[in-house]
């Protein structure tokens, strides 16, 4: 059978990066983070605070940093963007909830499903940035 012209041979075939430990847990991190940023954070009895409205603009820059860390092939660099990105994520909903707490107490607010998406996506991103950063590096 006649080759096409300009198509490679089979043995000069591009090889696919595989991703490293840890990587495709930061990308899902990655994408919790963002959609907390962008459901209700807050719920009251003038209707609900999304995270948009304020802290949540935080988290949606970092979600981007965390997606940036899940796909970089260097694995510091991808240890440090996941460990930015969880601090921030991690910090701003626990004082998100500790400043509205200390101001009203729970009467009249319930936390919303984007604290907790924003809270855990953090706290997953650490996960991942711990495992890349302990990540064995093979010998060849």
């Amino acid at each position: 059978m006649a080759e096409r012209k300009g198509s490679r041979p089979a043995s000069a075939q591009r090889a696919r990066r595989r991703l490293m430990p840890g990587q495709k847990r930061m990308l899902a991190a990655s994408v919790m983070m963002l959609i907390g940023a962008f459901v209700p954070w807050l719920y009251t009895q003038l209707g609900t605070f999304t995270g948009m409205a304020g802290p949540g603009l935080w988290t949606a820059t970092v979600a981007m940093l965390a997606l940036a860390g899940a796909l970089v092939p260097i694995r510091m660099l991808a240890v440090v963007q996941g460990a930015i990105a969880a601090g921030v994520a991690m910090v701003i909903p626990v004082w998100q909830f500790w400043h509205v707490f200390s101001q009203v107490g729970m009467a009249g607010w319930i936390p919303g499903p984007g604290l907790l998406l924003t809270f855990v996506g953090g706290l997953l991103c650490g996960i991942a940035a711990w495992q890349l950063l302990h990540l064995e590096v093979a010998e060849g």
